[in-house]
């Protein structure tokens, strides 16, 4: 930039350094807070269901995790969305660009997805939202969209009542995902194509095995 300065100011006849490139920084882990299998069965599992806003919270976080979907496309998904194909549930996410994947549930995705159907009453509404507000004061679905801020304080208020410590957000379940599924034998380049990436370097950033140190090495810092 110096030379660049020297040059334009007619100091230097011309810049020396152009041919020169900069150092790549080059990023091989993501930032997003990532949850153990564990951590995230005793989130889903400490969500009270007897109310709508029950069955929402855990549906919506289910979708994210067995679907490794952004908090964007889901939102946006419509109750059609959600369908019998082939006598399994499948969902149709609205991806960026306007591009709709369609992929099958996990099992515990399909029973959180019929019972939020079932148990707010949704099924004959097959344009309105599938994720939807609550109305204030109420314990009553509205027929507005949830939005992805009221989607994150959902994820955060949810976590604390987990006794989660770590700060997760909409993201941490995409990540949480993907992980789990490559811990258990998965491929990068499915990992890849379940979660709409184009490339497997993007998915790469999401695979946080390697984060994992067993205490045991830890306690073999004798000091």
């Amino acid at each position: 930039m110096m030379f660049d300065w020297l040059a334009t100011g007619g100091v230097l006849p011309f810049n020396p350094a152009t041919a020169v490139g900069g150092p790549k920084h080059v990023v091989k882990r993501g930032k997003t807070p990532v949850l153990a299998p564990e951590e995230a069965r005793a989130l889903l599992e400490a969500i009270d269901t007897t109310p709508p806003i029950g069955l929402r919270d855990r549906g919506l976080i289910g979708l994210m995790v067995y679907t490794f979907t952004r908090i964007g496309a889901a939102t946006a998904m419509r109750v059609e969305d959600v369908y019998v194909q082939n006598r399994r549930l499948w969902v149709r996410l609205h991806e960026k660009g306007g591009k709709a994947v369609e992929r099958p549930c996990h099992h515990n995705l399909e029973s959180y997805l019929h019972a939020y159907l079932d148990g707010a009453g949704l099924a004959a509404d097959g344009v309105g939202p599938l994720f939807r507000t609550i109305r204030r004061g109420t314990a009553e679905l509205t027929r507005t969209p949830l939005p992805s801020a009221n989607a994150y304080a959902m994820v955060r208020r949810r976590a604390k009542a987990a006794g989660i410590a770590t700060r997760i957000g909409n993201h941490t379940f995409r990540a949480t995902g993907i992980t789990a599924y490559l811990k258990n034998g998965g491929t990068l380049e499915r990992a890849a194509a379940i979660a709409n990436h184009a490339s497997t370097r993007t998915t790469q950033l999401y695979d946080r095995r390697a984060d994992e140190v067993n205490p045991d090495e830890i306690e073999r810092i004798l000091i």
